[in-house]
């Protein structure tokens, strides 16, 4: 994934450009998405959010919506974050080292303490001299997995989820012996409660609470000790992740086992019982499966099939997916971005480098490129570089226009004097990269142009820039050209060769006088602008604006207020 694909994550949508072409690493967290961490190529670590219980590291229990660094972490070069739901955070450095913050009601920070943690602290305790290579977070415990296969675990253990053996909260990481000892651990993961472990030859573990049967042991009985997972005898796992109370587990040949919760359908199974030892899904459309993903937060699961298809089911946005189903994204972060109840993600999101560039990134890169480009559009002098063959994908009015044979075969220029340069540079740049840059004010005139154009995504983006604009001084103005643009017609331009402007007759011609756009986005925008008009009737009508509103759009302005009772006593 690339810097642009982290506004699928509203935390991230105020971030200026410069810096987020800066960020390697980035993790959203909280109750509703409402935290993130950012570590930038530089290996500097910064945070945003609410700062729910100090959990953004900065030092104190302030929120920021705009980046803050945390110095602790700086230059650390820090690996990837786990996080619980208190929440509290850890870290992990190229070092081995593990820092922890944040809440600390359970003992979860490992620092033999229940006070909060306002900075990130090393978990030394027991673990000086270990090199963690993995960390993972349940609600309130935390585990943390060292080079030679060794599981470590802290924080609240009410059902045994820390598995040392007792019931009562570990205050600082201990080793999860029992029947792990002599075992090489390779894979580690936590549900709400209950934590997973799978050993180098494929064997699966688990301990904590099974009420459901999340542990996959054949039983409901809660684990303070890990227990073998029985039923997955003669295949070999190689990755387990945990929902909030269920369990997926991966095989080396792609084959999909699943048990536990299954109240929204997370299992997959086509049902909504539980299962308390592991089912194999056997999913034709998905056939193998190479990744998949879970979080303690939410009752949703994620896979990835045949060909890269990304596949989601359980607790999808208030629904119930009881089998796995097929979406159009490209990305497992994806799932949870688009479909959790909560825009959070189940491991940190690593950015790709710049030599890795998507399609997106190289289209934006395109974009007024006078290098790569083959036809220019001169608008109030200036000069805009496209590409012929993007214009065609993307515009229906451009695809009709360069029909014509001399336009297409041609080095050519388009001479536009219709829209302002501002305002057609931004309608080109939205036929490259999808987002609208440009200041609020220019929003009417676009909105002419994509209703001219017939670009209905474009004209929902413009009043929605409107609606969010609409003041008392500018209302009847923004009323009065809603009702010009629901009758209007269009408006012809002109382009030319190289450098002399010539009429363009056929299909070219026949793409400048085109038919409006759906009036609905229209008539929406004219109704929104009369109610807002409405509530603010005494300061709207003594607006310059309202009065050089022409003499049938004031008389249609009070027929409607009349209706609405406005004048009634």
């Amino acid at each position: 994934m690339s810097s642009s694909d982290l506004k699928s994550w509203p935390i991230f949508r105020l971030l200026e450009p410069e810096f987020v072409a800066q960020i390697h690493m980035a993790v959203v967290y909280g109750t509703m998405g409402n935290e993130a961490l950012i570590m930038t190529k530089d290996k500097m670590v910064y945070a945003l959010g609410s700062n729910t219980s100090g959990c953004l590291g900065t030092g104190d229990m302030h929120s920021t919506l705009y980046p803050k660094k945390i110095e602790a972490l700086c230059e650390k070069g820090i690996k990837t974050f786990a996080y619980g739901s208190g929440p509290h955070v850890l870290a992990l450095a190229d070092s081995g080292e593990v820092y922890s913050w944040g809440h600390n009601g359970f003992c979860e920070l490992g620092n033999g303490s229940t006070n909060q943690g306002l900075t990130p602290t090393p978990v030394n305790i027991n673990l000086n001299g270990k090199h963690i290579v993995d960390i993972a977070c349940g609600n309130h415990h935390s585990l943390a997995l060292t080079e030679d296969g060794e599981v470590y675990a802290w924080g609240q253990n009410n059902c045994g989820q820390v598995g040392s053996g007792i019931s009562t909260n570990q205050g600082s990481p201990r080793l999860v012996n029992s029947n792990l000892a002599g075992k090489k651990v390779i894979c580690i993961t936590c549900g709400q409660a209950s934590s997973m472990a799978v050993t180098e030859n494929g064997e699966v573990y688990g301990w904590g609470y099974n009420g459901v049967g999340q542990l996959g042991i054949g039983n409901y009985v809660n684990q303070v000790n890990p227990v073998k997972v029985p039923g997955l005898m003669g295949v070999r796992i190689v990755k387990v992740v945990c929902g909030h109370t269920h369990t997926l587990a991966l095989t080396d040949e792609g084959m999909l086992y699943v048990w536990g919760g299954n109240s929204y359908g997370q299992l997959g199974t086509n049902n909504k019982t539980n299962a308390c030892s592991p089912v194999m899904l056997n999913v034709p459309e998905m056939g193998r499966v190479s990744d998949i993903a879970a979080l303690h937060y939410n009752h949703i699961s994620a896979a990835v099939g045949d060909g890269g298809r990304v596949f989601m089911w359980g607790q999808c946005r208030g629904q119930s997916i009881t089998s796995p189903t097929v979406t159009p994204l490209a990305h497992l972060h994806e799932v949870l971005a688009c479909y959790s109840s909560s825009n959070v993600m189940h491991k940190p999101l690593i950015l790709c480098a710049d030599e890795e560039l998507n399609i997106l990134d190289c289209m934006r890169q395109a974009f007024d490129d006078p290098l790569t480009s083959d036809l220019m559009v001169h608008v109030e002098g200036k000069t805009i570089h496209v590409h012929k063959a993007i214009l065609k994908i993307r515009s229906q009015y451009f695809r009709t226009m360069l029909q014509d044979p001399w336009l297409e075969n041609s080095q050519s220029v388009i001479e536009h004097d219709t829209f302002s340069y501002i305002v057609y540079k931004a309608y080109l740049n939205y036929l490259y990269t999808g987002d609208v840059d440009l200041p609020p004010e220019n929003a009417l005139e676009l909105l002419n142009l994509a209703n001219l154009y017939i670009e209905k995504s474009l004209m929902r983006r413009c009043i929605q820039m409107i609606k969010h604009g609409i003041t008392v001084l500018n209302v009847a103005s923004l009323y009065s050209t809603a009702i010009e643009y629901n009758a209007k017609g269009s408006t012809p331009m002109t382009h030319a060769g190289s450098s002399v402007p010539i009429r363009v007759n056929g299909p070219a011609q026949r793409a400048l006088h085109v038919r409006n756009a759906s009036t609905a986005d229209l008539q929406e925008l004219e109704e929104f602008c009369f109610k807002f008009a409405l509530n603010h009737m005494t300061a709207v009508t003594q607006t310059e604006n309202f009065a050089r509103l022409d003499e049938k759009t004031v008389k249609t302005f009070i027929c409607k207020a009349a209706q609405s009772g406005i004048f009634k006593t």
